[in-house]
């Protein structure tokens, strides 16, 4: 069973180098490249700090702002813990195949830190502003996407991320909802 086990894993992260660095191709093209740098960029943080703020615009959007600030510190801490003990390194450090086309925040992969916010702030942005859930969702998508493209996570990264980031904001949902009734 063990060797079995050994086998499958051995393929799985054949394939997953592979799907890393046919994604992390497109990072040789200016245009792609800029396209998602940029993206990487703007989920450095910012368009979250804007989300939080337009929420004190709103009525009665102080809730809100607290929730999505809250939310995203649990993120960090959780993201951080679990970054200092998985110390998987990045994908352009294990691998001459791959291009760093960004500036990696820090040394290890796993989780994504940028998925796992992008996720959880679309999940709670399209909570309180339903008219926005088709952008928030398809940029959390391109965030990820931007992880792999630009050599920084291995797909596994992002996915894991993607599910912190999730299980995160729909738990604080049920946190908020429950402070609500």
């Amino acid at each position: 069973m063990g060797t079995r086990l050994a086998t499958a894993f051995a393929l799985f992260d054949r394939a997953e180098l592979r799907l890393c660095r046919a994604l992390n191709r497109s990072s040789g093209l200016p245009t792609p490249r800029a396209f998602f740098h940029a993206v990487s960029r703007l989920g450095d943080g910012w368009l979250w700090y804007a989300l939080i703020l337009s929420q004190l615009l709103l009525p009665g959007g102080g809730f809100a702002a607290l929730h999505l600030a809250l939310t995203g510190l649990a993120g960090l801490a959780a993201y951080k813990l679990i970054k200092r003990h998985a110390v998987r390194e990045r994908p352009f450090i294990t691998h001459a195949g791959i291009r760093c086309a960004a500036a990696p925040l820090d040394r290890y992969s796993f989780p994504s830190g940028h998925t796992l916010h992008a996720v959880s702030f679309a999940v709670l942005g399209s909570h309180y502003l339903p008219e926005l859930a088709l952008p928030l969702a398809a940029f959390a998508a391109l965030v990820a996407l931007s992880r792999v493209v630009l050599g920084l996570h291995y797909p596994t990264d992002v996915a894991a991320g993607a599910l912190l980031g999730g299980g995160l904001a729909f738990a604080s949902l049920q946190a908020a909802g429950s402070m609500v009734t």
